[in-house]
């Protein structure tokens, strides 16, 4: 068995989970932060948003980080070296510190503080997606 594409496969399915989990969650949160006088709409919101992370981003991170090792473990952890993957690790983690953001976001609408507008949610839904375009590129063409 080729474990390399084994683990390949399963880090893109799970990098693909997570990213859908990093852009949907502060989309939620856009609309839970416009909802007013809405009580049993907030709490839905809260309801989902808590699901969303607990259960698919959590998870899909966990298990992206995972294949991810193993797939540089797989092709030997000397490849560290090299431009493109030391690229890559940064920008993965700076999504794995604003993966924790997103908690903290997801507390204060838990305790019915937050502070941040909607605008703020609309601006910080891009990042994962700007993170995203600078991962695929820097894999697809592996600067030296």
């Amino acid at each position: 068995m080729n474990y390399y594409l084994l683990f390949k496969s399963l880090h893109l399915i799970s990098v693909i989970s997570w990213m859908a989990g990093l852009l949907y969650l502060p989309r939620l949160f856009v609309y839970h932060s416009e909802t007013t006088n809405n009580d049993r709409q907030k709490e839905t919101f809260k309801l989902m948003e808590r699901r969303l992370f607990l259960y698919i981003m959590n998870p899909a991170m966990i298990l992206s980080w995972l294949f991810g090792v193993l797939l540089i473990n797989s092709i030997g952890f000397e490849s560290i070296v090299y431009l493109w993957l030391q690229l890559k690790l940064i920008m993965v983690l700076f999504l794995t510190i604003y993966h924790f953001f997103l908690f903290h976001c997801l507390k204060n609408f838990i305790n019915n503080s937050s502070k941040h507008t909607p605008k703020f949610y609309r601006m910080i839904n891009e990042i994962p997606t700007l993170f995203l375009i600078g991962i695929i590129f820097v894999v697809v063409f592996k600067p030296i």
